[in-house]
């Protein structure tokens, strides 16, 4: 994995970390109700599935990248095209709809329970660490180093879309309910994300 490489992933993955799902609409609705503090510590139940998720991706997947060049690259055309498709939906996206419902009283564990079940039964999130993660891995190298790297990296930006978007649901939620300025967001993101897929796509494996 090269310097490129991980220049080439920061901002295709943040602009996963950033899309407006269902995790960072539920800190938005945390942070409107019980504040910021809370919604970012809530946030932890996520990034713990996230890392159960990255384990899986490593070890299901590191064995397979070792022995099929061709695997790999149906991986890499499969998270390509999956980064393409998140961009159509999120460019037509109904900019109509509602922020989410209110949340009743619950422990802070509750909320990161709940954050973790969502996080966990997204099969968007499966999908972007089976078939997004591995097309930035190196067969050549060290597989298992290079999922640690590319995880941590994807946790800590996935950090800072949690507190982000608890800071939009605390002081900017007025805002984002706004069709016009919703559509904006949305297809910034779709801008960004069409971008790293067709990067992707295009880019030849050394």
């Amino acid at each position: 994995m090269t310097f490129m490489t991980v220049l080439l992933f920061i901002p295709a993955c943040f602009a996963l970390n950033m899309a407006p799902g269902p995790n960072n609409l539920l800190s938005m609705a945390n942070a409107k109700r019980y504040g910021v503090r809370t919604a970012c510590l809530a946030g932890i139940g996520r990034l713990v599935a996230f890392v159960g998720m990255i384990a899986l991706a490593a070890t299901g997947l590191a064995t397979v990248l070792y022995t099929s060049e061709k695997l790999f690259l149906m991986i890499k055309v499969a998270g390509g095209l999956y980064l393409l498709w998140l961009a159509f939906q999120l460019w037509v996206a109904d900019p109509s709809g509602s922020d989410g419902e209110p949340l009743g009283d619950r422990s802070l564990f509750s909320l990161a329970r709940q954050e973790f079940l969502l996080a966990a039964g997204n099969p968007k999130a499966i999908l972007i660490f089976t078939a997004f993660l591995p097309q930035f891995v190196d067969p050549s190298g060290h597989i298992g180093l290079q999922f640690v790297v590319l995880g941590a990296l994807f946790l800590v930006l996935e950090w800072v879309a949690i507190v982000g978007y608890a800071y939009f649901g605390k002081v900017l939620r007025h805002w984002f309910s706004r069709p016009s300025m919703r559509r904006v967001f949305n297809r910034i993101c779709s801008g960004l994300l069409g971008s790293a897929g067709a990067g992707l796509l295009l880019a030849r494996k050394e």
